[in-house]
């Protein structure tokens, strides 16, 4: 595993995975090093794949190395972004949701070249086998990451507006918002402007969401584009009631509704009155909380592992199958006269 580190390193290392630094920068000064530095690796390793997640990975293994045996295996984690077309580089393209791989289809990707792997979470050895202790509350209302989710805390701002308008007909309506960002100022005002500070706790970072997943009533998620979420695959795992907008790869992760309730994006009245009957409704939850534990495999990260090992294998038995036509053409035009074919 080559990457600039992070928080993983210990993780990886724990499991006899060896982490060697590679600094990635998209500093046009930087690259000759960066491409010095991957070559090295190639030099070392020799690899048959390489797989690149982000726009300079993918870069410096696509032209960095002049003398590439290896095959390029790319993952576009989000089309919108601006990287997601450079990514074309690699010889075979992961996209992460059918919704991203649709999009890189209308943008020329063929299907040969394309291939979907949804992300997973379920049973991820990067959490402690252990969960952390529950919340001192009994948490009822909606447990929802404020920032970080394309537009996540601006909807539920505004369906928090139209919950707390009728607050009090809920028996203790807790809500909790589970991440931080720039908008936390703003939510914060938000609660005190409808009078529902009491029952509004700003978590700010949390490194282990189980606790919240646990304890909460309603899990909500109301982005406005999202690929593929891996914390619903997380809510999912928890047996948590979800409510999430009908956008990019999330329909996906409710295997298409059945899992969890649907809202469209953009309407907080909607998702404020889905929000208000899930409260109430103790035994819609019950069932919502059933559906959303079955069928818990698709979303494994072992699922998601033999996966990319298809991927891998595809990708080396079309390379293979690639350079033996290269061959045989170069054969035939060796022979041929003045090199015609």
């Amino acid at each position: 595993m080559a990457s600039s580190g992070g928080g993983f390193e210990l993780l990886l290392r724990r499991h006899g995975i060896t982490h060697i630094p590679l600094q990635q920068s998209c500093q046009p000064w930087r690259v000759p090093s960066m491409i010095a530095s991957f070559n090295r690796l190639i030099d070392r390793f020799d690899p048959d794949i390489v797989h690149a997640h982000m726009m300079t990975g993918a870069l410096i293994s696509r032209f960095g190395s002049m003398r590439r045996r290896f095959a390029l295996v790319t993952t576009v984690h989000h089309e919108l972004q601006k990287s997601a077309s450079l990514v074309r580089a690699g010889d075979h393209m992961v996209a992460v949701s059918r919704a991203v791989a649709e999009t890189l289809a209308e943008r020329g990707i063929g299907p040969e070249r394309l291939s979907v792997v949804r992300n997973g979470a379920v049973e991820a050895p990067r959490r402690a086998a252990r969960a952390p202790e529950a919340s001192e509350h009994r948490l009822r209302g909606g447990h929802v990451p404020a920032q970080g989710h394309r537009g996540s805390a601006a909807g539920v701002r505004a369906a928090a507006r139209r919950i707390g308008e009728r607050a009090r007909f809920l028996p203790e309506p807790y809500l909790y918002l589970v991440g931080d960002g720039p908008d936390r100022g703003s939510m914060e005002a938000l609660a005190a402007e409808l009078s529902i500070a009491p029952f509004v706790h700003f978590t700010g970072f949390v490194a282990d969401a189980r606790p919240y997943f646990a304890s909460a009533d309603v899990f909500a998620l109301v982005s406005r584009q999202d690929p593929c979420p891996l914390v619903i695959a997380e809510a999912r795992e928890a047996g948590c009631v979800i409510v999430v907008t009908r956008v990019g790869g999330i329909p996906e992760l409710l295997d298409d509704g059945a899992a969890g309730v649907l809202v469209l994006p953009g309407d907080p009245a909607q998702t404020a009155a889905k929000l208000r009957w899930l409260l109430l409704d103790s035994q819609a939850r019950g069932q919502l909380a059933a559906r959303a534990q079955q069928n818990l495999q698709e979303w494994s990260v072992e699922r998601v592992s033999n996966d990319y090992m298809v991927v891998y294998q595809q990708t080396l038995a079309e390379r293979a199958s690639m350079q033996r036509r290269q061959m045989r053409l170069d054969t035939r035009r060796a022979r041929a006269p003045d090199g015609a074919v």
